[in-house]
């Protein structure tokens, strides 16, 4: 098993995107289960999907979030196993969150203080 832990921030557009045809809707599919197949030994958490809104925690109160003025949001997270970012990166650009057009997939290794 690989030694070290990475979380996958999924970014999106904020602008609105078609929905997917059911030919793409296969085709996704298809490359999910592909993928997960592939890397089953590196997916320690599938993750999820986030909803639109949430809570905002500062030093100065609570506030509702995310906020609207960004370009992009996250749309969901995945925690994998990988010896390096390299590896890290090669199990997220081969998985079917790529398939989106614009998105992008934040990798950040999970560190211990």
């Amino acid at each position: 098993m690989p030694s070290k832990k990475y979380l996958l921030l999924h970014r999106s557009s904020t602008e609105p995107q078609p929905p997917p045809s059911p030919a793409q809707m296969q085709e996704m599919f298809a490359v999910w289960t592909a993928w997960k197949e592939k890397f089953k030994d590196n997916i320690l958490d599938m993750g999820g999907k986030l909803g639109p809104s949430g809570k905002v925690l500062t030093t100065s109160g609570v506030m509702d979030g995310p906020f609207v003025e960004a370009k992009e949001i996250v749309g969901g997270y995945m925690i994998v196993a990988a010896d390096s970012y390299e590896e890290a990166m090669d199990v997220a650009k081969e998985g079917p969150g790529m398939v989106m057009p614009g998105t992008r997939i934040e990798i950040r290794e999970i560190t211990r203080s």
